[in-house]
């Protein structure tokens, strides 16, 4: 097979997995990342044994290296705010390891990109990117770029984030909407809430209304635990990795909920806020041999922990799609696959995470966690 030239305009989770996918599907890969370096930057991810099972897949040390890096959280726990009371329980761990093939890991997202980088040539990626135009013809792509360089590929994925640059330039500016909905972040040791009831479970306190609620799981092995929390907001519109928030407001904001997720905001120090936004379903991610991946196409809202999951699954079946791919009509052809693989699975996520009821009581978890990027059909 001729490899192709491809180029990823962004670095992150999404961006890099199909970096690796690509150079396993046999072509040559460059990243343009804009940031200067990597920096620990950014949330903590819950990468649910669909994502996980597809991260393995890429052969490597990455599925080893989360999972030491990581947690495995043993449940996912749903319970009411202010009673306390359980309303749905699913079996993580060895559980979802003998059930989906993987278990469920919750690491940094640092840590997630540090495993990724391992496993492709750092000198393919090229930092202070960002990308100023995007132009193609009959032959190929051009990718300009804000430090006056340029660079020309047989086919470019837009894996740059709710902001896409590629995105625009395909289908024009498009601002991506304020849901009125802010989060609260914040990392604490274990230690300080130990007496919190399984406190080594992913758990979350559905709130009085359809966005407020407070999520907890562990960190590092379960030595630290990650709280996020979420709430109505529309006058606060700051859409940022590291705004730092208030702990007094965050616990104001959740005053009335049940004492044992209120634990859990008293042991914060400090907390980070960031406002939420989302676009909808794109019906359509590419044009000609030009393609969106991850949140440049699909961005949605954190209620389902899909977010850097369906960008990973992307990843994969975008590499899956374009293994025989070697001149630009087969290309062509492989986008469009990827595309009618993965379109209608990723708007139903989009809308499900929107309206933020998905396990909230007893359900069924397989289509979610039991999706197989790696065998899934591809017409």
């Amino acid at each position: 097979m001729q490899a192709m030239n491809i180029g990823i305009a962004g670095g992150g989770v999404g961006g890099l997995t199909a970096a690796i996918a690509l150079r396993r599907a046999g072509h040559e890969v460059t990243v343009y990342e804009q940031a200067k370096q990597w920096m620990r930057v950014g949330a903590d991810i819950n990468l649910t044994p669909n994502v996980v099972r597809a991260l393995d897949g890429l052969g490597g040390g990455i599925g080893a290296r989360i999972r030491a890096e990581g947690a495995q959280p043993t449940y996912r726990i749903s319970r009411d705010w202010d009673t306390n009371a359980e309303t749905s329980r699913l079996g993580m761990g060895n559980i979802a390891e003998t059930q989906y093939g993987a278990p469920q890991v919750t690491i940094h997202r640092a840590d997630l990109l540090a495993a990724l980088a391992a496993e492709f040539p750092g000198e393919r990626v090229l930092f202070a990117k960002r990308m100023a135009t995007l132009t193609q013809d009959a032959q190929g792509v051009t990718l300009t770029f804000e430090d006056g360089s340029s660079a020309r590929h047989d086919l470019v994925v837009g894996a740059d984030g709710i902001h896409s640059r590629v995105r625009a330039a395909l289908f024009g500016e498009e601002k991506p909407r304020f849901t009125g909905v802010v989060s609260y972040r914040a990392v604490v040791p274990t230690e300080r809430v130990k007496d919190v009831p399984e406190i080594e479970a992913f758990t979350k306190w559905w709130g009085p209304n359809a966005h407020t609620q407070i999520v907890t799981f562990p960190l590092n092995q379960g030595r630290e635990t990650f709280v996020f929390a979420t709430t109505g907001q529309p006058d606060w519109t700051e859409e940022s990795w590291t705004s730092e928030g208030d702990v007094h407001e965050l616990r104001a904001a959740y005053q009335d909920f049940h004492a044992e997720p209120r634990k859990l905001l008293e042991a914060c120090d400090s907390v980070l806020k960031s406002a939420l936004y989302e676009r909808e379903p794109l019906t359509r991610w590419g044009v000609g041999t030009v393609t969106l991946l991850g949140d440049a196409c699909h961005p949605m809202l954190p209620f389902m922990a899909q977010g850097a999951g369906m960008a990973i699954e992307d990843a994969v079946v975008l590499g899956r799609a374009l293994t025989e791919a070697a001149t630009r009509p087969q290309a062509q052809k492989g986008l469009q696959v990827y595309e009618d693989a993965r379109r209608e699975r990723t708007a139903r996520i989009q809308i499900g995470s929107r309206g933020n009821q998905w396990m909230k009581g007893p359900g069924n978890a397989d289509w979610v966690y039991g999706y197989d990027a790696w065998n899934t059909p591809l017409a």
